[in-house]
């Protein structure tokens, strides 16, 4: 009798230790993404099916990535994990919120995240420096208003000037990204090439890394005169959101293609252009259309001044 209670007691113990495993199984959570926001420890992450998780950061969260062709990987700081950076994550949680045990990412994609925060972090300084002197300018015209309307009439009038300067302002800092790519007045198109996508890829042909290979050798002949701009696009099948990342996608595809292969600079490529479903080539009423839209438009763009000295290119 004995020996039978314990059997059932080393079951009963076995089953308890097997369902606490698959609880705890559970609650591990693996994916990737890329980062598209970041405040403080808390990253906003959109996968690939366009879901947004919110990834928790602590003191114990790894952040590495791989060394050399092995297995190896370096620990690196959390200062790294910066919004345009692809990623992987492992952790516990839900499908919505997850606390990060560790992230991995390419030193590769690291590269061309910061180029993207190099061309997009000035225009978000500048358009926040005006809009702390818009709320100023605000705050002061309604303390004025309240204190002595009647008396200060030409005051407030002014004041109220200086708001609606700096809402222009505002909003032309606003436009100032996608004018960026289309009004460098500095420089004139020494070379172009238009790389074509298949449906939902961001691929690029062994043709195109040919003619991106003849552009960018092309570019090195001006010294540091040049500029190579990247744009890229989409067409409308799917969600505008799905069709932002994509485009997203196509613009690093060119760039790192450009900056590992080619030998261009970092510093020579104007930040990636994900320019989503806008300013369509053609109409995406056609299968043909669609095909024209699923697109990078890469240009060099040589400095006027050494253009007018003749000095390098073909």
């Amino acid at each position: 009798m004995t020996s039978r209670r314990i059997g059932v007691s080393v079951s009963l113990f076995a089953v308890c230790l097997l369902s606490l495993g698959s609880a705890l199984a559970a609650d591990k959570i693996k994916g990737k993404g890329v980062i598209t926001l970041r405040s403080g420890d808390t990253l906003t992450v959109e996968t690939d099916d366009d879901a947004a998780i919110a990834v928790t950061l602590t003191a114990d969260t790894k952040v590495q990535h791989p060394v050399g062709l092995g297995a190896r990987k370096k620990q690196v700081g959390q200062e790294v994990l910066i919004p345009g950076l692809k990623l992987k994550f492992e952790g516990t949680g839900d499908p919505n919120q997850v606390t990060a045990e560790t992230i991995t990412f390419d030193r590769d994609d690291l590269s061309l995240a910061k180029v993207i925060q190099a061309g997009l972090n000035p225009t978000a300084q500048q358009q926040a420096q005006n809009m702390q002197t818009y709320q100023a300018n605000k705050q002061a015209t309604d303390a004025e208003i309240a204190a002595n309307q009647a008396a200060n009439e030409a005051a407030i009038t002014a004041a109220k000037q200086d708001i609606a300067a700096n809402q222009a302002s505002i909003d032309e800092v606003a436009k100032s990204t996608q004018k960026r790519f289309s009004e460098l007045g500095d420089f004139v198109v020494k070379g172009e090439h238009t790389v074509y996508f298949a449906t939902g890829n961001y691929s690029i042909s062994a043709a195109d890394r040919n003619a991106l290979a003849d552009l960018a050798k092309n570019a090195l002949t001006y010294g540091k005169g040049y500029v190579i701009q990247v744009a890229a696009f989409a067409d409308s099948v799917g969600t505008a959101a799905s069709n932002q990342v994509l485009s997203k996608e196509r613009a690093q595809a060119v760039v790192a293609y450009l900056l590992q292969e080619c030998n261009v600079p970092v510093g020579r490529i104007v930040a990636p252009g994900a320019m989503g479903e806008t300013n369509p080539a053609a109409s995406n009423e056609s299968a043909s259309g669609r095909s024209e839209n699923r697109r990078a438009e890469i240009k060099l763009l040589v400095n006027k001044g050494i253009v007018a000295s003749g000095s390098g290119g073909n």
